[in-house]
């Protein structure tokens, strides 16, 4: 598919300025007022991109920092894990010590108790020795009673000597388990502290992440709302521009209803010369048609100027937020994205086998009614289009 030129004004830079300034000199007497609200509208949209470019990166400094932020929030969650399995270890050697502890107190108190015992043991045995054979035997109801009372204080003495030993033995041993065990749990203590200030730390960052994140959500929703005031305010430079042209506030006289009503003062431009339309798009050109077409279904249409060949209307109307389709519907735009350029058309209605009926301009192809004209198909597969937008 063949085109003679952008089909809308992509530069700001000189020589195209110089150009479009002699058009609007050239048509000034045509159409004064149109001019003036191109102009604001080009303003506008300078605007308009430079706080679509803050907006872009004021969120991709967000999502940035959204992602370092959801970093920072698993790893604060994995050291918080980490000191729970510390701190249950600590737990666990605590109520070690702590059992140590209590058993070493009970074998003291064994260690009392037997040294008690043993001291009874060896008094009875020191009064003994001060008494004499003959008295004991005396005392004894028989020699058997006498040898059973030596033999028993004597082995009633070793048995506590041993039992003393192995209790104190039991207790070195225990002594020794506490002390290990206090190592332990001062190292799980120092483990977990550490942990605990690491969190603390990574609490902290995550803070002032988030809040950095905000700061740039904050800056886009603050340029979102400048962005929609400007665009508010082209619109109203458009409808002022539009009623210049010849109609009411929101409206253009339409033109030919057999050439798809095209406003006059545009379809009978020089299509070698054109007129810039108040959508940012060149007379008599695929675009400025669709254009027309959709703001005469819905009393609007997005500026696109700078950004408004055909093939880069899918771009810009998903960045709008407006559907874009593979499927056609009644009056929506087909867009065709081949060649420099690409192509619009104006779908005007869906026959009963899917085939559609479209309305166009500047279409040079076979069915087409050459540069600058108006045309229409009938019976089109729907295939023909890369695109539909839902306007």
């Amino acid at each position: 598919m063949k085109k003679l030129r952008s089909t809308t004004p992509a530069s700001t830079s000189f020589t195209q300025r110089a150009f479009i300034a002699v058009a609007i000199i050239v048509m000034a007497l045509a159409v004064p007022i149109q001019f003036g609200g191109q102009a604001q509208a080009d303003d506008y949209d300078a605007r308009i991109k430079a706080l679509e470019q803050d907006i872009a990166r004021y969120d991709a400094e967000a999502a940035e920092l959204a992602e370092q932020a959801d970093s920072l929030s698993r790893e604060v969650s994995r050291l918080n894990n980490e000191k729970a399995t510390i701190q249950a270890q600590v737990d666990i050697s605590q109520a070690k010590f702590n059992q140590l502890t209590a058993d070493i107190e009970a074998n003291e108190q064994k260690i009392a108790d037997n040294k008690d015992a043993l001291g009874t043991i060896i008094a009875d045995l020191y009064v003994d020795d001060n008494v004499s054979t003959i008295e004991m035997l005396a005392s004894s109801q028989s020699i058997g009673d006498f040898i059973n009372k030596q033999e028993y204080r004597s082995v009633s003495r070793d048995q506590l000597t041993d039992t003393i030993a192995e209790i104190k033995e039991l207790k070195a041993e225990l002594e020794k388990q506490k002390v290990d065990v206090e190592n332990v749990l001062r190292d799980q203590e120092n483990q977990r502290n550490q942990l605990a200030a690491k969190e603390a730390e990574q609490r902290d960052l995550l803070s002032k992440t988030q809040g950095s994140e905000e700061n740039y959500r904050r800056l886009s929703s603050e340029s979102t709302a400048q962005k929609e005031q400007l665009q508010r305010e082209q619109q109203a430079a458009i409808e002022r521009a539009l009623a210049a042209a010849g109609g009411g506030a929101g409206q253009v006289s339409a033109g030919d209803p057999n050439k798809g009503g095209y406003p006059a003062y545009l379809a009978n431009s020089n299509y070698y010369n054109p007129l810039v339309d108040p959508w940012g798009m060149y007379s008599r050109q695929c675009v400025s048609y669709t254009a027309w077409k959709v703001h005469q279904k819905n009393g609007y249409m997005p500026y696109w100027g700078g950004r408004g060949n055909a093939n880069q209307w899918p771009g810009n109307a998903r960045a709008a937020g407006i559907t874009v389709s593979t499927v056609p519907r009644a009056q929506s735009v087909g867009v065709i994205m081949s060649g420099t350029y690409g192509h619009t058309v104006w779908v005007e209605s869906i026959n009963s086998n899917g085939t559609i009926n479209i309305s166009q301009y500047n279409y040079y192809n076979a069915g087409g009614s050459g540069w600058g004209h108006y045309s229409e198909m009938y019976n089109v597969s729907p295939g023909a289009y890369d695109y539909y937008i839902y306007f």
